[in-house]
């Protein structure tokens, strides 16, 4: 037998651990920091919960590890923890709100295999549930800052609005049933190139004049200002657009900084409004390392009534980790602090040890 682990998955030596735990609990301290409190919910789930309809969607689906148990139940691995918080609160209905929650724990999708993308890895969330308030969203960002900054690795937060590209799809004609496909293939734009989406959009049975103008829209440059006030001159009512406004606004007032991209739109069928994306400057490590956004929608569908406000953001532990390898910003890789090498003296070695341990000082015996 040649043994060999699971493509997409890997072990975590002990001096690997040491610094994925560090990372964890530096991003402990600052979701702490800004007043979230923990949670734990089940690795495995009810496969329906992970297939409801304002979970996931379909293309997350096709990634789930899905099993059936002895009582011939069907089950999924939890693809994100996102869905198991508003399974866990539809529950519990009686929860103070609005809540604030942090969440640290392995998630696992059946997706390709590629540098950075894994098929187990360990996601840490932040979440407030029951605030509709933009503030809410932009203290999302400012404590992602926060985290980078804690971390050393520089970091740019591009922001959108999922209500702004239905608003831009409406003005440019696109039908309200082509649109949750359309979202899925704008939001490739910076991955794979305009070609792309015009093919996919295109395919979508999307005319070209229709798509041509959608492309020339969510292409907008310039800074912050700049797009709004360009989007501005066709948008005339755009709920999206004021939200991101709003968003902008208080995240000046706590000198943070974001970059509004119109494109960015995540691949989560369940985000309603606000999504965000974080990307590491100058790395290779090209694939964001946080992301996540509004869900308003999600809870309710749980609750089976109304609209249940919510935003959150997710980090990527083993992609951070990949950063601060690649920067060479890991120094400590062990947890003992004194070692001891006996030389003939063994017992006064140990001896001298558990004094040492006894005074809370990490020690090893060589």
């Amino acid at each position: 037998m040649e043994l060999q682990i699971p493509k997409g998955t890997r072990d975590t030596s002990p001096e690997e651990k040491i610094v994925k735990d560090r990372i964890v609990s530096t991003l402990r301290e600052v979701f702490e920091l800004y007043g979230y409190a923990p949670l734990d919910t089940p690795i495995l789930e009810r496969f329906d919960v992970l297939s409801s309809k304002y979970a996931g969607g379909a293309e997350i689906l096709k990634e789930t590890f899905k099993l059936t148990d002895q009582g011939n139940r069907e089950l999924g691995l939890r693809y994100d923890l996102t869905v198991p918080m508003c399974r866990y609160i539809a529950m519990n209905p009686t929860i103070k709100m609005p809540f604030k929650r942090y969440q640290i724990g392995e998630v696992f999708r059946d997706g390709p295999v590629a540098s950075a993308r894994y098929r187990q890895f360990t996601q840490c969330d932040v979440d407030v549930v029951g605030s509709s308030l933009m503030s809410a969203d932009a203290e999302i960002v400012a404590l992602v800052y926060s985290a980078f900054a804690k971390l050393n690795l520089d970091v740019v937060v591009k922001v959108n609005n999922r209500k702004l590209l239905n608003n831009i799809l409406d003005y440019c004609g696109v039908q309200k049933e082509k649109q949750e496909a359309a979202i899925l293939s704008i939001d490739k734009l910076k991955k794979y190139g305009i070609s792309v989406v015009k093919g996919e959009l295109k395919e979508q049975k999307i005319d070209e004049s229709r798509v041509n103008k959608i492309v020339d829209i969510i292409s907008v440059r310039g800074n912050n200002q700049e797009k709004t006030s360009q989007l501005k001159k066709f948008l005339k009512d755009s709920e999206g657009l004021r939200e991101i406004e709003e968003m902008l606004s208080f995240l000046k007032n706590m000198n943070c900084d974001a970059d509004f991209d119109v494109s960015l739109a995540r691949g989560l069928a369940y985000y309603t409004g606000t999504v965000f994306e974080g990307l590491l400057k100058n790395s290779n490590v090209k694939s964001s390392v946080c992301g996540g956004g509004r869900y308003d929608k999600m809870i309710g569908a749980f609750f089976g009534k109304g609209n249940y406000p919510a935003v959150g953001i997710s980090f990527g532990v083993d992609r951070i980790y990949d950063a601060l390898v690649e920067k060479q910003k890991i120094t400590q890789k062990t947890n003992t602090q004194v070692y001891i090498i006996p030389i003939k003296t063994l017992n006064e070695s140990m001896k001298i040890a558990q004094q040492l341990r006894d005074a809370g000082i990490n020690t090893d015996i060589d």
